[in-house]
């Protein structure tokens, strides 16, 4: 801040504390009456007196009285002097004797004097060290009241120093933009083959992907000033804020070129302008046409480099996506499987992990999570394994973070009645099922008969595969093993229940896409339905109907037929298969929660393999347990404060040593 600035900020402030002096006088001085007596008058009034203060003078000639009369107010007084004699004071006495007034006297007058200094000036003084206290702060805050049109850049200062080593995951997007530092270190080299370097580049993907990290490791690799800023802070409630704002931002930069500027979720200021029901926003839309024309207008900016990230590309301006503004788009997808195990081993540096837990089989065991997700996963486990007083992160944490992640706390407190649990066990073991015969279903991780979030019970289900394209058969079986839970109650019990809404969902959402989007019906190659451009008028009008009544009603039954099909072959493998679901039905009974290794060794042992820790124990067979190894308070306790209290008293390790001794 220059000196201009900084006169700018105290002169509000010295003005309110010449107020506040100004008050305090008026009320410690101006509204105090203090009555002048006369000593004649004084002695005449002994008798009236209330309170009486006796001060020797320095010098010794007289005494200041100061005191009240019965009849003053409150604020009024009166002062007096009389000569310092015998006969004056013995006066006083001889009236205080006989009135019983108040009266006091102050022998030291050099300790008077300092009393009144300090009574008198200390509120002035503490007034101005406060005022001081403020107008500093706001000169060393770098004071924005006045500064409306201000940018709100910020500097990376690089204290937290985030490189490309840290970014895991995505090898292409980085590529991209070590190409922009490349430039800004080595300008001529492309400048020799004639290259121009793009203005601008955007980072564009579903939330958690990495692109703000991507970003911050770009201002961790080049040796130039990073400003970052988010898009929000550009709008304000004053109209013409955001584009001044947009000005002193290129203006610093200029200062300071070469250099790189990153804008997150630029979609807040850079939605397409004109659209949208009931017209524009004037504020956002100046503020865009300001970052218009400082991108690419009549001016050069030399040596600035835009990165921005947004999750929402689809409601930009085209005026800001042309050549010469944002001239490279970066797609920040989600991770596939070894993507995955990148950023697994990424945020596994600093925990704990035992020697069962392979990122590599987890990493598989997560199709669709995002780095964010993965992050947060690691972190659940890590707090469960705090929890229950372990030295490491087993699996037993990372399966129930996996749960939490996508389903909420288990509800192991709601009970069910035991049919609706026997039900529930049966449903969950038609899509066990059908994943296990279908080639092209998605596979059960895992299925818990445990109430998670709305659900009663759930079955993990990933693609065997990841793949960039999906055949029309695997959508089908897709379909079969959705429709798995319905078809299982209906054979088993002859009833339908509710649970399967989800399950519905799920199957309708791929079948509509199979006929209107993907031409896998008998109506043909032909795109019905598409994403229309009016981003502001909410998903539910996005959707353009291209088509007459009369093929709606096709559509209608083709879906109808689709998802018939799928439920009748479902049908036929869950009955071809009776004992099979019965078998995984009662283990889940059993256990409650089945993994796929588990599950594997029932399918070809035909009998659960035996327990080896604690969370796969029934809560009968814990208390057995603790009943043997003589731990007392074990009782009353649920199933995860009895696992906690054998964990303290060590004897998961003696089960494990006991079972490698067998």
């Amino acid at each position: 801040m220059n000196k201009k600035d900084i006169k700018k900020g105290i002169v509000p402030y010295v003005v309110l504390l010449v107020i506040m002096i100004g008050v305090i006088y008026f009320f410690n001085v101006l509204n105090v009456k203090v009555n002048d007596l006369t000593y004649d008058k004084f002695m005449a009034s002994l008798n009236e007196v209330k309170e009486l203060n006796i001060v020797p003078s320095i010098d010794g000639g007289v005494y200041n009285i100061t005191g009240k009369m019965k009849d003053y107010g409150e604020k009024e007084s009166f002062r007096v002097q009389v000569p310092m004699s015998e006969d004056v004071m013995t006066r006083i006495t001889e009236a205080n004797d006989k009135y019983d007034f108040k009266m006091t006297t102050e022998s030291d007058p050099n300790g008077s004097v300092w009393l009144l200094v300090v009574f008198q000036f200390l509120p002035l003084l503490l007034v101005g060290v406060f005022a001081f206290v403020v107008i500093s702060k706001q000169i060393g805050g770098n004071n924005k009241s006045f500064d409306f049109g201000k940018s709100r850049a910020k500097l990376d200062d690089h204290q937290k120093k985030v490189t490309f080593n840290d970014v895991a995951g995505l090898k292409e997007e980085k590529e991209e933009l070590k190409e922009l530092i490349d430039f800004l270190k080595n300008p001529k080299r492309f400048q020799k083959l004639g290259a121009r370097i793009p203005k601008g580049v955007l980072l564009v993907g579903p939330p958690g992907t990495g692109k703000t990290l991507l970003a911050r490791a770009v201002a961790g690799e080049a040796n130039v000033p990073f400003y970052y800023i988010s898009g929000s802070d550009f709008v304000e409630l004053f109209v013409g804020v955001g584009a001044s704002r947009v000005r002193d931002m290129f203006r610093q930069a200029k200062h300071n070129a070469p250099c790189l500027i990153f804008i997150d979720e630029i979609d807040a200021v850079g939605r397409q302008r004109g659209t949208g029901l009931g017209g524009g926003h004037d504020e956002r839309e100046q503020t865009l046409n300001q970052l218009l024309t400082e991108m690419d207008g009549f001016g050069a900016n030399e040596g600035i480099i835009i990165i921005a990230a947004t999750n929402r590309a689809d409601v930009l301006d085209p005026a800001l996506l042309r050549p010469g503004r944002f001239d490279r788009q970066v797609t920040v997808n989600l991770p596939d499987v070894k993507a995955r195990e990148e950023i697994l081993s990424v945020h596994a540096r600093n925990k704990i992990l035992d020697k069962n837990v392979t990122l590599g089989n987890l990493a598989k065991r997560t199709p669709g999570f995002s780095g964010a997700d993965l992050e947060n996963l690691l972190n659940e486990a890590a707090l469960l394994a705090v929890r229950r007083n372990k030295d490491a992160i087993t699996m037993s944490e990372v399966d129930e973070a996996t749960d939490r992640v996508l389903m909420g706390p288990a509800k192991k407190s709601k009970k069910y009645t035991e049919d609706e649990k026997k039900l529930v066990s049966y449903h969950e073991a038609g899509h066990v099922v059908l994943g296990l015969k279908l080639n092209s279903a998605n596979i059960v991780q895992k299925v818990t008969i445990i109430p998670r979030s709305y659900a009663g019970g759930y079955a993990m289900m990933v693609p065997k595969e990841e793949k960039y394209t999906q055949t029309k058969r695997e959508l089908l079986e897709q379909i079969t093993g959705l429709l798995g839970g319905r078809v299982s109650e209906e054979l088993n019990f002859g009833e339908i229940t509710t649970g399967a809404h989800n399950d519905f969902e799920k199957a309708t959402k791929i079948a509509r896409a199979m006929v209107t989007e993907y031409g896998m019906s008998d109506l043909g190659p032909v795109q019905l339905e598409h994403q229309t451009e009016g981003v502001f008028l909410g998903r539910d009008y996005n959707k353009s109907r291209n088509f007459s009544d009369i093929v709606a009603h096709e559509i209608d039954e083709e879906i109808r037929k689709i998802v018939g099909e799928c439920y009748k072959k479902a049908t036929e493998i869950l009955k071809a298969n009776a004992d099979l679901v019965k078998l995984i039905a009662d283990a889940l009974l059993e256990r409650e929660t089945l993994t796929k290794e588990q599950i594997e060794y029932l399918v070809e042992h035909k009998e659960l393999p035996e327990d080896t820790t604690l969370e796969d124990m029934t809560l009968e067979e814990l208390k057995d347990l603790a009943k043997e190894k003589d731990i007392k308070g074990y009782s009353k306790l649920n199933k995860d404060e009895l696992i906690r209290l054998l964990e303290a008293n060590n004897v998961e390790a003696e089960v494990e040593e006991e079972k490698k001794d067998e």
